[in-house]
């Protein structure tokens, strides 16, 4: 069994590459945004009143102020880079991950998406750039 198991492992591409971005909801981004510049040593590379995203040693740290849907102990999102959203996001679909944000452009050629699993965790996917 555990040689099948490796078999279809290595013969098949894996759909999550790797985790790729934390989006954590803020409500105050200002504040925020000094707190993780002090914390990390690192300016944001980009920084709008919706979001502001530091490169932290390749990975995304995403700061979002949209408290849409955040709950306390539910601030932050953790996304799966994907080479094809609707594939990912199907496929969570058909392992009962119920939806929490639509696949959704979100400029730069990035979309992403967010999927609760059967337990309640948000799972992100993200594709582009």
């Amino acid at each position: 069994m555990s040689n099948f198991i490796l078999f279809f492992i290595s013969t098949h591409p894996a759909m999550f590459k790797k985790l790729r971005t934390v989006v954590y909801h803020v409500n105050d981004l200002p504040k925020a945004k000094e707190w993780y510049q002090a914390i990390t040593g690192v300016a944001p590379y980009f920084d709008e009143p919706f979001y502001v995203g530091f490169d932290i040693n390749g990975c995304e740290l995403g700061l979002d102020p949209d408290m849409t849907g955040v709950t306390d102990g539910n601030h932050s999102f953790v996304f799966w880079s994907v080479d094809d959203i609707a594939q990912g996001f199907d496929k969570l679909l058909a392992q009962q991950a119920t939806v929490v944000q639509p696949i959704t452009e979100v400029g730069g050629n990035i979309r992403v998406a967010v999927l609760n699993d059967p337990w309640g965790n948000a799972v992100g996917i993200i594709e582009g750039a």
